[in-house]
């Protein structure tokens, strides 16, 4: 028979109902040990897990110890000066096509959200003109600007013109490149921040009207932070690869990183290690990046959520404690014997 939970009193200003404590389940009288409990068997998930690191194994060893991967070549060539000049343009052109795509796009997202029908036209025009179109033909396409338009000049429209410049000497490859690439993002970005402006709840800006705020407070203070964390996971994602995509600037003669690594291979006929090079270049850079959208996304995600996921190194935390004490425990068997 059950024995009943004990029932403990409350202080005097504390409300009268009374608090019962958990019971704890006392052993059999006659000296039985209870049934012991045994985690379920997953052999499958071993199995499939012993099978992946094989894979992993075999594929590890024939890359490190193929020798026509050139590893020699590629460390010698990995941190040479027209390596980490093309390194650097690639970082400088991705930044500038970020910021400048996004605060395009920002425009964009407005007039797309205006209840102005000529404005919200416009912007889906332009929206489905830049999605459509192949980023390689743009980049080409403004790069031959010149054939359309020989000369660009400011004035009075059907006037005389007060300043006139010939194209080909205003758009040189790296402001072509730079056009293109803002131009064609600018697309993306704006449907980037109309879904996470739609994602916010109607009744945050129904409140917010209520309160007397204006249209443009409404939207900086409280409809653009929430959806931020929209936002943020697929700018991420845009970033990374905006960053990859301005490998195909190298076909307008754009010293980037890629094109820096073809032009020594071009002399050296070594095309595998100096594409190693830029390969594992890319890695590095789009790995920091992505530990950097990881702690963005967590920092907008507070009160979305009760818990947040742990920090990729947080979770090295209790394995490293594990680790620790089973070494203490294998130093103190070593000390004893």
């Amino acid at each position: 028979m059950a024995t009943p939970s004990p029932v403990t009193s409350t202080p005097s200003d504390a409300p009268s109902t009374p608090v019962l404590k958990p019971s704890v389940a006392a052993p059999p009288s006659d000296g039985t040990e209870l049934p012991r409990i045994v985690p379920r068997r997953h052999p499958g998930r071993w199995i499939a897990a012993a099978v992946a690191l094989l894979v992993l194994a075999m594929v590890l060893n024939s890359v490190v110890r193929n020798d026509a991967f050139q590893w020699q070549v590629v460390g010698q060539y990995f941190t040479t000066a027209a390596v980490l000049d093309g390194l650097l343009l690639t970082l400088w052109l991705t930044a500038a096509v970020m910021v400048l795509a996004f605060l395009l796009g920002t425009g964009m997202a407005v007039l797309r959200l205006s209840a102005n029908p000529v404005l919200r036209t416009l912007s889906w025009g332009y929206v489905w003109i830049f999605r459509s179109t192949p980023l390689l033909v743009q980049l080409l396409f403004w790069f031959n600007i010149g054939a359309l338009y020989p000369t660009l000049g400011i004035g009075i429209p059907f006037g005389p013109e007060f300043i006139s410049v010939k194209t080909v000497n205003l758009l040189g490859p790296t402001l072509t490149a730079l056009i293109g690439l803002t131009l064609h993002e600018t697309a993306y970005a704006a449907e980037v921040i109309r879904g996470g402006i739609l994602s916010v709840d109607a009744g945050q800006t129904e409140a917010a009207q209520a309160l007397g705020l204006g249209r443009g407070r409404t939207l900086r203070r409280i409809v653009v932070p929430q959806a931020m964390r929209s936002i943020v996971p697929t700018a991420g994602n845009m970033l990374i690869g905006t960053l990859k995509g301005t490998s195909i600037v190298s076909v307008l003669a754009v010293h980037d990183l890629l094109f820096s690594v073809q032009l020594v291979y071009n002399r050296t006929y070594q095309v595998i290690p100096l594409l190693l090079v830029a390969t594992v270049w890319y890695i590095a850079v789009t790995s920091v990046l992505s530990v950097g959208q990881y702690h963005v996304e967590r920092y907008y995600g507070r009160g979305a959520a009760h818990t947040l996921p742990p920090a990729p190194l947080a979770r090295l935390g209790p394995w490293l404690t594990v680790l620790r004490a089973r070494a203490r425990r294998a130093a103190a068997l070593g000390g004893d014997r």
